[in-house]
Protein backbone atom coordinates (compact mmCIF):
# COMPACT_ATOMS: atom_id res chain seq x y z
CA UNK A 1 0.00 0.00 0.00
CA UNK A 2 1.52 3.32 -1.08
CA UNK A 3 1.97 6.03 1.58
CA UNK A 4 -0.59 8.82 1.68
CA UNK A 5 0.76 12.10 0.35
CA UNK A 6 0.60 14.71 3.13
CA UNK A 7 -1.74 17.65 2.64
CA UNK A 8 -0.38 21.18 2.94
CA UNK A 9 -2.26 24.51 3.11
CA UNK A 10 -2.60 26.46 -0.12
CA UNK A 11 -0.39 29.53 -0.41
CA UNK A 12 -0.63 32.50 -0.74
CA UNK A 13 -3.05 32.71 2.16
CA UNK A 14 -5.99 35.02 1.56
CA UNK A 15 -6.39 38.19 3.58
CA UNK A 16 -9.66 38.17 5.59
CA UNK A 17 -10.48 41.62 4.24
CA UNK A 18 -8.91 44.56 2.46
CA UNK A 19 -5.89 45.40 4.61
CA UNK A 20 -5.81 42.63 7.22
CA UNK A 21 -2.87 40.22 6.97
CA UNK A 22 -3.76 36.54 6.56
CA UNK A 23 -4.98 35.08 9.85
CA UNK A 24 -2.92 31.91 9.27
CA UNK A 25 0.23 33.87 10.12
CA UNK A 26 -0.92 34.35 13.73
CA UNK A 27 -1.10 30.60 14.30
CA UNK A 28 2.14 29.83 12.49
CA UNK A 29 4.05 32.47 14.46
CA UNK A 30 2.87 30.84 17.70
CA UNK A 31 2.81 27.16 16.82
CA UNK A 32 4.64 26.26 13.62
CA UNK A 33 7.23 28.81 12.48
CA UNK A 34 8.71 26.50 9.80
CA UNK A 35 6.18 24.60 7.72
CA UNK A 36 5.36 23.49 4.20
CA UNK A 37 2.75 25.03 1.93
CA UNK A 38 1.36 24.17 -1.49
CA UNK A 39 1.68 26.55 -4.44
CA UNK A 40 -0.42 26.84 -7.59
CA UNK A 41 1.75 24.26 -9.42
CA UNK A 42 1.51 21.60 -6.71
CA UNK A 43 5.04 22.27 -5.40
CA UNK A 44 5.65 22.29 -1.64
CA UNK A 45 8.21 24.89 -0.56
CA UNK A 46 8.90 25.75 3.05
CA UNK A 47 7.36 28.81 4.69
CA UNK A 48 9.36 30.69 7.35
CA UNK A 49 7.55 33.32 9.43
CA UNK A 50 9.61 34.36 12.49
CA UNK A 51 11.60 37.59 12.24
CA UNK A 52 14.92 35.97 13.18
CA UNK A 53 14.43 33.09 10.77
CA UNK A 54 13.47 35.38 7.89
CA UNK A 55 16.62 37.46 8.48
CA UNK A 56 18.72 34.28 8.62
CA UNK A 57 17.24 33.00 5.36
CA UNK A 58 17.82 36.30 3.59
CA UNK A 59 21.50 36.37 4.58
CA UNK A 60 22.43 32.69 4.18
CA UNK A 61 24.81 32.25 1.21
CA UNK A 62 23.72 28.62 0.91
CA UNK A 63 20.30 29.83 -0.24
CA UNK A 64 20.01 31.08 -3.82
CA UNK A 65 18.00 33.90 -5.38
CA UNK A 66 18.48 32.52 -8.91
CA UNK A 67 15.02 31.73 -10.25
CA UNK A 68 16.26 29.33 -12.92
CA UNK A 69 17.38 26.86 -10.24
CA UNK A 70 15.19 23.79 -9.93
CA UNK A 71 12.92 24.12 -6.93
CA UNK A 72 12.79 27.93 -6.77
CA UNK A 73 9.26 28.81 -5.59
CA UNK A 74 7.31 30.74 -8.23
CA UNK A 75 4.03 32.32 -7.21
CA UNK A 76 2.24 32.00 -10.56
CA UNK A 77 2.47 30.64 -14.07
CA UNK A 78 3.45 34.13 -15.21
CA UNK A 79 6.29 34.17 -12.72
CA UNK A 80 7.50 30.79 -13.92
CA UNK A 81 7.56 32.08 -17.50
CA UNK A 82 9.33 35.31 -16.48
CA UNK A 83 11.99 33.28 -14.67
CA UNK A 84 13.23 32.05 -18.05
CA UNK A 85 14.22 35.58 -19.07
CA UNK A 86 17.78 36.80 -18.68
CA UNK A 87 18.01 37.90 -15.04
CA UNK A 88 18.69 41.31 -13.55
CA UNK A 89 20.53 41.80 -10.25
CA UNK A 90 17.45 41.06 -8.13
CA UNK A 91 17.58 37.44 -9.34
CA UNK A 92 21.34 36.92 -9.06
CA UNK A 93 23.63 35.56 -6.35
CA UNK A 94 27.00 36.97 -5.32
CA UNK A 95 29.21 38.10 -6.92
CA UNK A 96 27.04 38.78 -10.01
CA UNK A 97 24.32 40.40 -7.91
CA UNK A 98 26.46 43.17 -6.46
CA UNK A 99 28.42 43.65 -9.69
CA UNK A 100 25.25 44.57 -11.57
CA UNK A 101 23.52 46.31 -8.67
CA UNK A 102 26.54 48.60 -8.24
CA UNK A 103 25.90 49.92 -11.76
CA UNK A 104 22.84 51.82 -10.49
CA UNK A 105 23.64 52.23 -6.77
CA UNK A 106 24.86 55.81 -7.18
CA UNK A 107 21.32 56.95 -8.05
CA UNK A 108 19.83 55.69 -4.77
CA UNK A 109 22.38 56.78 -2.15
CA UNK A 110 21.46 59.07 0.73
CA UNK A 111 23.42 61.92 -0.87
CA UNK A 112 21.75 61.53 -4.26
CA UNK A 113 18.25 61.35 -2.78
CA UNK A 114 18.96 64.36 -0.57
CA UNK A 115 20.04 66.32 -3.63
CA UNK A 116 16.77 65.34 -5.34
CA UNK A 117 14.55 66.31 -2.39
CA UNK A 118 13.55 69.68 -3.91
CA UNK A 119 12.36 67.85 -7.05
CA UNK A 120 10.49 65.29 -4.93
CA UNK A 121 8.84 68.08 -2.93
CA UNK A 122 7.91 69.99 -6.09
CA UNK A 123 6.41 66.83 -7.59
CA UNK A 124 4.27 66.17 -4.52
CA UNK A 125 3.12 69.81 -4.43
CA UNK A 126 2.28 69.73 -8.15
CA UNK A 127 0.01 66.71 -7.83
CA UNK A 128 -1.47 67.94 -4.58
CA UNK A 129 -2.44 71.19 -6.32
CA UNK A 130 -3.92 69.20 -9.21
CA UNK A 131 -5.81 66.96 -6.77
CA UNK A 132 -7.35 69.99 -5.05
CA UNK A 133 -8.29 71.60 -8.35
CA UNK A 134 -9.78 68.43 -9.82
CA UNK A 135 -11.73 67.54 -6.68
CA UNK A 136 -12.99 70.90 -5.53
CA UNK A 137 -16.64 70.07 -6.34
CA UNK A 138 -16.77 66.25 -6.24
CA UNK A 139 -15.23 63.11 -4.80
CA UNK A 140 -12.00 62.05 -6.52
CA UNK A 141 -9.82 58.94 -6.77
CA UNK A 142 -6.72 59.60 -4.68
CA UNK A 143 -4.86 56.73 -6.34
CA UNK A 144 -5.35 57.95 -9.90
CA UNK A 145 -4.79 61.63 -9.20
CA UNK A 146 -2.15 61.56 -6.47
CA UNK A 147 -0.70 58.23 -5.27
CA UNK A 148 0.01 56.84 -8.75
CA UNK A 149 1.62 59.79 -10.58
CA UNK A 150 4.00 60.89 -7.81
CA UNK A 151 6.34 57.86 -7.60
CA UNK A 152 5.91 57.24 -11.33
CA UNK A 153 7.11 60.66 -12.39
CA UNK A 154 9.96 60.70 -9.88
CA UNK A 155 11.46 57.44 -11.14
CA UNK A 156 10.84 58.46 -14.77
CA UNK A 157 12.92 61.58 -14.20
CA UNK A 158 15.73 59.66 -12.49
CA UNK A 159 15.77 57.11 -15.31
CA UNK A 160 16.00 59.88 -17.90
CA UNK A 161 12.61 59.52 -19.57
CA UNK A 162 11.52 62.72 -21.36
CA UNK A 163 8.77 64.57 -19.51
CA UNK A 164 6.57 64.57 -22.59
CA UNK A 165 6.34 60.76 -22.39
CA UNK A 166 5.30 60.60 -18.73
CA UNK A 167 1.55 60.31 -19.34
CA UNK A 168 1.97 57.63 -22.00
CA UNK A 169 4.17 55.50 -19.75
CA UNK A 170 1.88 56.00 -16.76
CA UNK A 171 -0.97 54.61 -18.84
CA UNK A 172 1.06 51.54 -19.79
CA UNK A 173 2.16 50.96 -16.21
CA UNK A 174 -1.39 51.35 -14.87
CA UNK A 175 -2.61 48.73 -17.34
CA UNK A 176 0.07 46.21 -16.40
CA UNK A 177 -0.52 46.60 -12.65
CA UNK A 178 -4.28 47.14 -12.51
CA UNK A 179 -5.92 44.09 -10.99
CA UNK A 180 -8.91 44.48 -13.32
CA UNK A 181 -6.81 44.33 -16.51
CA UNK A 182 -6.84 41.11 -18.52
CA UNK A 183 -3.68 39.04 -18.74
CA UNK A 184 -3.45 39.85 -22.44
CA UNK A 185 -3.74 43.59 -21.79
CA UNK A 186 -1.12 43.46 -19.04
CA UNK A 187 1.26 41.51 -21.28
CA UNK A 188 0.73 43.96 -24.13
CA UNK A 189 1.51 46.85 -21.77
CA UNK A 190 4.69 45.06 -20.67
CA UNK A 191 5.78 44.72 -24.27
CA UNK A 192 4.98 48.38 -24.95
CA UNK A 193 7.17 49.46 -22.05
CA UNK A 194 10.05 47.23 -23.15
CA UNK A 195 9.80 48.48 -26.74
CA UNK A 196 9.76 52.09 -25.55
CA UNK A 197 12.79 51.56 -23.29
CA UNK A 198 14.66 49.90 -26.16
CA UNK A 199 14.16 53.00 -28.27
CA UNK A 200 15.20 55.25 -25.41
CA UNK A 201 18.42 53.29 -24.87
CA UNK A 202 19.18 53.84 -28.55
CA UNK A 203 18.65 57.59 -28.28
CA UNK A 204 20.83 57.84 -25.16
CA UNK A 205 23.67 56.30 -27.14
CA UNK A 206 23.94 59.46 -29.23
CA UNK A 207 22.63 61.97 -26.69
CA UNK A 208 23.35 60.88 -23.10
CA UNK A 209 22.29 62.86 -20.04
CA UNK A 210 22.90 62.58 -16.30
CA UNK A 211 20.39 59.83 -15.64
CA UNK A 212 20.38 56.10 -14.96
CA UNK A 213 19.83 54.93 -18.52
CA UNK A 214 22.52 57.27 -19.85
CA UNK A 215 24.91 56.01 -17.19
CA UNK A 216 24.23 52.40 -18.14
CA UNK A 217 24.71 53.21 -21.83
CA UNK A 218 27.95 55.15 -21.42
CA UNK A 219 29.59 53.14 -18.64
CA UNK A 220 28.31 49.61 -19.35
CA UNK A 221 26.82 49.21 -22.84
CA UNK A 222 29.35 51.13 -24.94
CA UNK A 223 32.42 49.51 -23.26
CA UNK A 224 30.82 46.10 -23.86
CA UNK A 225 30.17 45.21 -20.21
CA UNK A 226 26.43 44.84 -20.84
CA UNK A 227 24.32 44.12 -23.89
CA UNK A 228 21.42 46.38 -24.92
CA UNK A 229 18.93 43.79 -23.72
CA UNK A 230 20.47 43.93 -20.23
CA UNK A 231 20.22 47.72 -20.09
CA UNK A 232 16.56 47.58 -21.14
CA UNK A 233 15.78 44.94 -18.52
CA UNK A 234 17.47 46.89 -15.72
CA UNK A 235 15.60 50.05 -16.73
CA UNK A 236 12.33 48.10 -16.85
CA UNK A 237 13.01 46.65 -13.39
CA UNK A 238 13.64 50.07 -11.87
CA UNK A 239 10.62 51.54 -13.61
CA UNK A 240 8.11 48.97 -12.41
CA UNK A 241 9.51 47.03 -9.44
CA UNK A 242 8.90 49.42 -6.57
CA UNK A 243 6.45 51.76 -8.22
CA UNK A 244 3.27 49.86 -7.38
CA UNK A 245 4.51 49.36 -3.82
CA UNK A 246 4.92 53.09 -3.15
CA UNK A 247 1.53 53.79 -4.76
CA UNK A 248 -0.05 51.25 -2.41
CA UNK A 249 1.76 52.64 0.64
CA UNK A 250 0.51 56.17 -0.05
CA UNK A 251 -3.09 54.96 -0.28
CA UNK A 252 -2.73 52.61 2.70
CA UNK A 253 -1.15 55.41 4.71
CA UNK A 254 -4.14 57.66 4.10
CA UNK A 255 -6.60 54.98 5.21
CA UNK A 256 -4.48 54.11 8.25
CA UNK A 257 -4.24 57.72 9.41
CA UNK A 258 -7.99 58.23 9.04
CA UNK A 259 -8.48 55.17 11.28
CA UNK A 260 -6.13 56.65 13.89
CA UNK A 261 -7.29 60.27 14.30
CA UNK A 262 -5.16 60.89 17.41
CA UNK A 263 -1.98 60.05 15.51
CA UNK A 264 -3.23 61.98 12.48
CA UNK A 265 -3.72 65.13 14.55
CA UNK A 266 -0.21 64.80 15.97
CA UNK A 267 1.19 64.42 12.44
CA UNK A 268 -0.69 67.50 11.22
CA UNK A 269 0.73 69.51 14.13
CA UNK A 270 4.26 68.19 13.64
CA UNK A 271 5.10 67.17 10.03
CA UNK A 272 8.49 65.82 11.15
CA UNK A 273 6.55 62.86 12.58
CA UNK A 274 6.19 61.66 8.99
CA UNK A 275 9.46 59.77 9.52
CA UNK A 276 8.30 57.49 12.38
CA UNK A 277 4.88 57.28 10.73
CA UNK A 278 6.41 55.87 7.53
CA UNK A 279 8.56 53.50 9.58
CA UNK A 280 5.51 52.05 11.31
CA UNK A 281 3.49 52.06 8.08
CA UNK A 282 6.12 49.89 6.37
CA UNK A 283 5.94 47.43 9.26
CA UNK A 284 2.17 47.37 9.61
CA UNK A 285 1.39 47.05 5.89
CA UNK A 286 3.90 44.95 3.97
CA UNK A 287 3.05 45.88 0.39
CA UNK A 288 5.81 43.74 -1.11
CA UNK A 289 5.56 40.35 0.57
CA UNK A 290 6.29 37.70 -2.05
CA UNK A 291 9.76 38.73 -3.27
CA UNK A 292 11.69 37.20 -0.36
CA UNK A 293 12.07 33.68 -1.78
CA UNK A 294 15.05 31.37 -2.03
CA UNK A 295 16.04 27.82 -2.97
CA UNK A 296 18.50 25.71 -0.97
CA UNK A 297 21.76 24.73 -2.70
CA UNK A 298 22.69 22.32 0.11
CA UNK A 299 20.83 20.74 3.01
CA UNK A 300 20.28 23.22 5.85
CA UNK A 301 18.46 23.17 9.18
CA UNK A 302 15.98 25.70 10.54
CA UNK A 303 14.37 25.12 13.98
CA UNK A 304 14.89 21.37 13.75
CA UNK A 305 13.51 21.06 10.21
CA UNK A 306 15.78 19.92 7.40
CA UNK A 307 15.41 21.85 4.16
CA UNK A 308 17.03 19.73 1.49
CA UNK A 309 19.04 20.96 -1.47
CA UNK A 310 16.65 21.90 -4.26
CA UNK A 311 13.75 22.78 -1.95
CA UNK A 312 12.27 26.26 -2.04
CA UNK A 313 11.81 28.64 0.87
CA UNK A 314 9.36 31.53 1.19
CA UNK A 315 10.61 33.88 3.91
CA UNK A 316 7.53 35.89 4.82
CA UNK A 317 8.53 39.42 5.73
CA UNK A 318 4.81 40.13 6.08
CA UNK A 319 4.51 37.59 8.90
CA UNK A 320 7.84 38.64 10.43
CA UNK A 321 6.62 42.22 10.66
CA UNK A 322 3.87 40.98 13.01
CA UNK A 323 6.16 38.78 15.14
CA UNK A 324 5.11 39.53 18.75
CA UNK A 325 8.56 38.58 20.07
CA UNK A 326 10.02 41.53 18.15
CA UNK A 327 7.08 43.95 17.91
CA UNK A 328 4.88 43.87 21.04
CA UNK A 329 1.16 44.23 20.25
CA UNK A 330 2.02 43.81 16.55
CA UNK A 331 -1.54 44.27 15.30
CA UNK A 332 -1.75 47.76 16.79
CA UNK A 333 -0.60 50.65 14.62
CA UNK A 334 1.53 52.99 16.71
CA UNK A 335 3.91 55.43 15.08
CA UNK A 336 5.33 56.17 18.54
CA UNK A 337 6.30 52.53 19.01
CA UNK A 338 9.57 52.04 20.91
CA UNK A 339 11.95 50.33 18.54
CA UNK A 340 14.68 47.89 19.47
CA UNK A 341 17.64 46.86 17.35
CA UNK A 342 15.47 44.64 15.12
CA UNK A 343 14.11 46.31 12.02
CA UNK A 344 10.84 45.97 10.20
CA UNK A 345 11.35 44.06 6.98
CA UNK A 346 9.13 45.96 4.56
CA UNK A 347 12.13 46.65 2.31
CA UNK A 348 13.66 43.20 2.71
CA UNK A 349 16.91 42.37 4.47
CA UNK A 350 20.52 41.62 3.65
CA UNK A 351 22.31 42.11 0.35
CA UNK A 352 19.04 42.02 -1.62
CA UNK A 353 17.40 44.75 0.45
CA UNK A 354 15.49 47.13 -1.84
CA UNK A 355 17.98 49.28 -3.75
CA UNK A 356 15.50 52.19 -3.86
CA UNK A 357 14.59 52.16 -0.15
CA UNK A 358 16.02 55.62 0.56
CA UNK A 359 14.11 57.09 -2.39
CA UNK A 360 10.85 55.38 -1.40
CA UNK A 361 11.13 56.60 2.18
CA UNK A 362 11.81 60.16 0.98
CA UNK A 363 8.73 60.08 -1.24
CA UNK A 364 6.48 58.73 1.50
CA UNK A 365 7.81 61.11 4.15
CA UNK A 366 7.29 64.06 1.80
CA UNK A 367 3.72 62.99 1.04
CA UNK A 368 2.76 62.55 4.68
CA UNK A 369 4.40 65.77 5.84
CA UNK A 370 2.34 67.62 3.22
CA UNK A 371 -0.98 65.97 2.33
CA UNK A 372 -3.04 66.33 5.50
CA UNK A 373 -1.35 69.61 6.41
CA UNK A 374 -2.68 71.04 3.12
CA UNK A 375 -6.05 69.24 3.14
CA UNK A 376 -6.73 68.59 6.85
CA UNK A 377 -10.36 67.65 6.20
CA UNK A 378 -9.50 64.86 3.76
CA UNK A 379 -11.73 61.82 4.32
CA UNK A 380 -12.98 58.70 2.58
CA UNK A 381 -15.97 59.20 0.28
CA UNK A 382 -17.09 55.58 0.73
CA UNK A 383 -17.08 53.11 3.63
CA UNK A 384 -13.81 51.24 4.06
CA UNK A 385 -15.48 48.02 2.93
CA UNK A 386 -16.26 49.65 -0.44
CA UNK A 387 -12.69 50.68 -1.21
CA UNK A 388 -11.37 48.96 -4.33
CA UNK A 389 -8.81 46.64 -2.73
CA UNK A 390 -6.21 44.51 -4.45
CA UNK A 391 -7.19 40.81 -4.75
CA UNK A 392 -7.09 39.10 -1.35
CA UNK A 393 -4.36 36.61 -2.34
CA UNK A 394 -2.09 39.33 -3.77
CA UNK A 395 0.03 41.95 -2.03
CA UNK A 396 -2.04 44.30 0.10
CA UNK A 397 -2.91 47.39 -1.89
CA UNK A 398 -5.63 49.78 -3.02
CA UNK A 399 -6.68 50.08 -6.65
CA UNK A 400 -9.14 52.94 -6.19
CA UNK A 401 -9.61 55.29 -3.22
CA UNK A 402 -12.51 57.80 -3.48
CA UNK A 403 -11.92 60.77 -1.17
CA UNK A 404 -13.46 64.13 -0.50
CA UNK A 405 -12.91 67.07 1.84
CA UNK A 406 -14.61 70.21 3.03
CA UNK A 407 -14.35 72.78 0.26
CA UNK A 408 -13.78 76.42 1.20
Amino acid sequence: MSPVEPSYPKFPFARPSGDEPPSEFHRLLRECPVSRVELWDGSHPWLVVKHKDVCDVLTDPRLSKVRQREGFPEMSAGGKAAAKNRPTFVDMDAPDHMRQRSMVDAFFTDDYVTARLPFIQDTVKHYLDELIEAGWDKEIDLVKHFALPIPSHIIYDILGIPHGDFDYLSGCDATRTNGSSTAAAAQAANEELLKYLGGLVGSKTTSPGKDIISSLVVEQLQPGKLEKHDVVQIAFLLLVAGNATVVSMIALGVVTLLEHPDQLSRLIEDPTLSKPFVEELCRYHTASSFATRRVATVDIGIRGQTIKAGEGIIASNQAANRDPEVFPDPDIFNMFRKRGPEEALGFGFGAHRCVAETLARAELETVFSTLFQTVPGLRLAVPKSEIQWAPLTKDVGIVGLPVTWDKV
